[in-house]
């Protein structure tokens, strides 16, 4: 896991979609999940890549993906 990881994920006090770099105490907040999901993939495309993992209102990992580097995987990535 590299320090420029990011999830979105919905905060229970407001309802709000949050992207947060992984291991920071703050992220930023959005109205609905896509635009969360929006603002996570620019923010790691400008930032050199990273792995994105994106939360349901369930709190599940509901999708990953390997943004602006090459994905170790990618062989067995379904999804993209």
């Amino acid at each position: 896991m590299a320090d420029n990881d990011r999830m979105v994920f919905r905060r229970a006090s407001d309802q709000k979609w949050i992207d947060k770099r992984n291991g920071a105490s703050r992220g930023f907040v959005h109205d609905t999940q896509a635009e969360a999901a929006a603002a996570a993939k620019q923010r790691l495309l400008h930032s050199g890549g990273g792995d994105l993992s994106i939360k349901g209102r369930d709190g599940k990992i509901r999708s990953k993906d390997t943004i602006g580097r090459a994905d170790p995987i990618s062989p067995r990535d379904k999804e993209h």
